[in-house]
Order: C-alpha cells, then structure tokens, then sequence
C-alpha cells in the first residue's frame, strides 16, 4: 500500500518539518539518545512498525530510529490525532506514514494492516491496536518479532490481560510503567494538553467553572491540578478507595458520578474504562454540559446511548458537536469522544515527551541486544534505563544534585547498627 500522506504539497511538508525543528529544540535527552544512535547504528536493518500519534514529538521518536539504522512504518494510533503536515514530512524525510487525520475505522484498521504488511521484527504501540491486531488477524508475522513497546496505560492494561490468558506471544517492555513516563508525561503533559484541547474547542473560561474529574490516576491527578490551577471547582470521581482518599487529602471534593452528573459543568473522562458517563448520568446534567475525554479510546463517555436521547445533533463548533435532548437541555461533546488533547490541540508537549520517547528508543535498543533471552511477557522498563533518562533531563535543565558517599552507601546496605 502506498503511504496515504505522501501528499505532493511541499508547502504543508515544509511546514511540518519547520514545526518537528521546533520540537526538536525542546526534547533534548532524544537529540543526545540521536547522536549516539547515528553513530552506533544500534536498530540496524531492524524492521519496525510504530502505531503512534502522528505528532511532532513522534517524528523526533521517528527520525532518531531511524538514524539509529531501523527500517521503520508509521500509522496512527487514534483517528482524530494525527498533524496532517507533519505525516507529510515524514514521507519526505523517507518514513512510509500511513495516517491521515480524521480517517474512519476502516481506514484506520487498512493502516495497521499496511505497517504490519512490512513484516516488522519490532512494534512500538500506543493503545495495543497493532499488536492485538498482529495477534489475531496476522498470527504468522509473530514468529519473526523480536519484541516490542507500548506507550500508554490502556495498552499496558491490555497487554497484561493477553499475557494472562496466554494469548501474547512475544515480549514487550511497558515503557508507560517507567517513573519517567507516568509520573511527568501522564501527568503534567495530559494535564496541561487536556486543558489546551477544552479551552481550543469551546474558548470557555476555567474560573469558577465545576469541573468533574473522572479517575485519579496519574492522568486524573494533572488535570485535577491544572484545572484547580485555572481557578475551577473541581470534583473528582473514583471507584478505587486509595485513590479516592488521595484526592480528598489533595483538596478536592469527592462523590459517586450519579451526584456529581447534577453538580458539574464540565466533565472529563481519564479513566480507560468503558460508559463511565452513561445514560443515567446524561438524564441528570445540566443544559449546557460539557463532555470530553482523555482516555485512549473514545468509549469513556457511553455516545451511542446519548445519541438515541437526542431529537438533533449538530456540530456547532470545529470539534464540538451539540447533542439537543427530548426534553430540551443541550449536552455538547467535544472531539467525538476521542482525545481531546490531540483531536482538537496538539498533545503534550515535547519537554515532557522527551522523556517518554527517550525510554522507547533505550528500550527498543535493549531488546535488540537481549533478542532471545527474554521469556514472553509484559517487562517494566529496566531501573538503569529509567535512571538514565532522569540523569540525561536534569543535566540538559542544568540541574546538578548530590551523590552518596561510601560511608553513606554502607550505612544504606547495613543492618546492624542503627546509631
């Protein structure tokens, strides 16, 4: 299949390369992590498929394995998240990138056909479509795979239940377990790249607004941060107990979804499951509510449901589609119910990305080095490599902090004496 965004417009390329320079500048770690695999050659000859949001940040990821000697096939992990000119640039820069922004399922499953149809001996994911996809439509590529990445929560949570039932077949290191991933990227980028995703659909103002927060993971407690940080009145909502009592120890109002539907203006899904907003849920909000999600997949908010209590739907604003009730009251969802930070903004930044994407480039090159040594199952990022990409941030922030002395080490690793 010919790459579909290798669009003969050189201005849309031009102004996608001006932009992945401009991303460049700000992820630091990956340029150093690039300058070594240029000389290194590490992924040499190694055929990699990556499904992964077709952004800026991505095609910095893209163009250091490919410095690094790799063979490596874009698609695009969600419909709506893929920047059209940096696709663009990526085929000029001779990345085949199969994506194209808001392509419908069809199409988007053709794509991961198409990046599987290359026959990868690795696979970088994000959300596990193109591996669940290789697992059950294309099972006679798996015998090559070296093994692979996933980049967020929800693939990781997928992945875990493959290997539970037996069904995954190769080993893959999930890189959103590093602590240099979900502790700065699920957390300050989504929570500040949600925000910019509301604030672009809808140009509301975040002072004084009820905003409910659904799930406090590490998505959940950024957005609850920076929404408090705009001045909104924050509730969250959580069915983990842990959780729950963390968000009330960090200041924010807690109660179950049937009472916060009543009480809230805003509402965003974080949670990676399924109808966490549901019909029950819609009967009860107020006219003018607001619904958006951050979760991987567009399921978060039950849409079809909402659909069937509606007279009308129209699109009333780019990304904002009015839902009008029997009864009167308009609900509005933003994005399709797909990410809102990537469908109507630009995702995270690429400060915080740098990170995320320095541990899937050290991760693909440590399963290079120990193919066949790896039994199959779900790894966690190895600590030297998580290390290593907090050591590399500090020094380019200019950040230097202390060392343990020996007497400090053996103290650390004794037992006997506690004085």
């Amino acid at each position: 299949m010919k790459p579909t965004s290798d669009i003969k417009d050189a201005t849309l390329a031009s102004l996608g390369k001006d932009r992945i320079e401009w991303a460049h500048r700000h992820m630091p770690v990956l340029d150093l992590i690039r300058q070594r695999f240029t000389k290194e050659k590490p992924l040499k000859g190694i055929k990699i498929a990556a499904c992964l949001h077709v952004t800026t940040e991505t095609a910095n990821l893209a163009l250091t394995l490919k410095d690094g000697g790799a063979n490596l096939v874009v698609c695009a992990s969600n419909p709506l998240s893929t920047q059209d000119d940096v696709a663009s640039a990526l085929v000029e820069y001779g990345i085949p990138t199969n994506a194209v922004k808001g392509e419908d399922g069809d199409r988007y499953y053709r794509h991961i056909m198409a990046a599987l149809d290359t026959k990868p001996q690795m696979t970088v994911d994000d959300g596990a479509d193109l591996v669940s996809t290789m697992h059950t439509k294309r099972p006679e590529l798996i015998k090559a795979v070296i093994g692979g990445t996933e980049e967020t929560t929800t693939g990781v949570v997928r992945l875990r239940s493959m290997e539970k039932a037996g069904a995954l077949k190769y080993p893959i290191i999930a890189v959103n377990d590093a602590r240099t991933k979900y502790l700065f990227d699920n957390r300050y980028g989504t929570g500040q790249s949600t925000l910019d995703g509301v604030t672009r659909a809808t140009n509301i103002l975040w002072a004084g607004k009820k905003v409910v927060i659904c799930g406090y993971g590490w998505c959940g407690h950024g957005l609850a941060m920076r929404a408090k940080g705009m001045g909104a009145d924050v509730t969250v909502t959580e069915v983990e107990p842990v959780k729950a009592l963390e968000a009330a120890m960090d200041g924010f109002r807690i109660m179950p979804m049937a009472e916060a539907a009543r009480h809230g203006e805003v509402f965003i899904t974080v949670t990676g499951d399924k109808n966490v907003i549901d019909k029950q849920h819609f009967k009860l909000m107020k006219d003018g509510a607001i619904l958006a999600n951050s979760g991987h997949f567009n399921v978060e908010i039950n849409i079809p449901e909402l659909a069937k209590m509606s007279v009308a739907k129209t699109t009333v604003r780019p990304f904002v589609d009015e839902y009008k009730l029997k009864d009167g009251r308009r609900i509005y969802l933003l994005g399709e119910g797909r990410l809102i930070n990537l469908a109507a903004a630009e995702g995270h930044p690429a400060s915080v990305m740098d990170m995320s994407f320095a541990n899937q480039a050290l991760c693909l090159e440590y399963l290079v080095k120990n193919r066949g040594q790896l039994p199959t199952r779900v790894y966690s990022v190895p600590d030297d490599i998580d290390k290593n990409v907090a050591q590399l941030k500090l020094t380019a922030m200019g950040i230097t902090i202390d060392t343990l002395t020996e007497e400090q080490k053996a103290y650390l690793a004794g037992w006997e004496e506690g004085t």
